[in-house]
């Protein structure tokens, strides 16, 4: 099968800035208060329930940070050299290469899944797909949850870190991802939009779902 050619542009992009992007992203979860509230909140909801995927895990900090909470995680991303990177740096957590639109997880699998700032990578006309796969993989009452960029429009990047790539982020507004939420099987728990911070371009959002029975 031929591979999308927004896939392929996100694992090169992703593969050229990993060192870069790791080296930026140490200590972040220090200064982001709501990005720890957030993630403390899901993992209270999951608690010891079953194992929890963090899809699009970068080089791993998200991962780790649940782990430290005490949540059974692994993680999955498109990038190797992300993957590699997340290996290296926390060889206690499992980590693999993989897309989040053809997922290797058994169904009901997953007591919990984590995309964070990773479904901002998918267009419009498949992110349905990509929340139907997430549903696949939840048992049932399992909880997903997203932070992604609120808004609108598609922000396409040709240099990150002084390295040539292409790369789109497509911003969501909440009501929209709702929306999607429902229409693949989910119940929206919680949706929460924060001003941006030093460094970030526009509006973020966290959003926490059920999967419905």
């Amino acid at each position: 099968m031929t591979e999308s050619c927004f896939i392929s542009r996100t694992r090169a992009g992703y593969d050229a800035i990993a060192t870069a992007y790791a080296e930026h992203a140490a200590g972040e979860m220090d200064r982001r208060f709501w990005d720890r509230a957030v993630l403390t909140a899901f993992a209270e909801s999951v608690g010891d329930s079953g194992p929890v995927a963090d899809i699009g895990c970068g080089p791993g900090r998200i991962a780790a940070h649940l782990a430290a909470q005490g949540i059974r995680v692994h993680g999955i991303d498109l990038s190797p050299a992300m993957v590699e990177l997340a290996r290296n740096t926390y060889p206690e957590i499992d980590f693999e290469v993989g897309s989040m639109t053809a997922l290797d997880i058994p169904d009901g699998s997953r007591a919990g899944v984590v995309a964070w700032y990773s479904l901002i990578h998918i267009p419009a006309a498949e992110r349905g797909g990509v929340l139907a796969e997430f549903r696949r993989v939840l048992r049932p009452g399992g909880k997903l949850l997203l932070a992604f960029q609120s808004g609108t429009g598609i922000l396409h990047l040709d240099e990150g870190y002084g390295h040539a790539i292409s790369l789109d982020f497509h911003r969501i507004s909440t009501d929209e991802l709702a929306d999607a939420l429902a229409a693949a099987g989910f119940t929206v728990e919680l949706r929460l939009d924060r001003s941006a911070e030093t460094g970030e371009r526009t509006t973020q959002a966290y959003m926490m779902a059920t999967r419905s029975s």
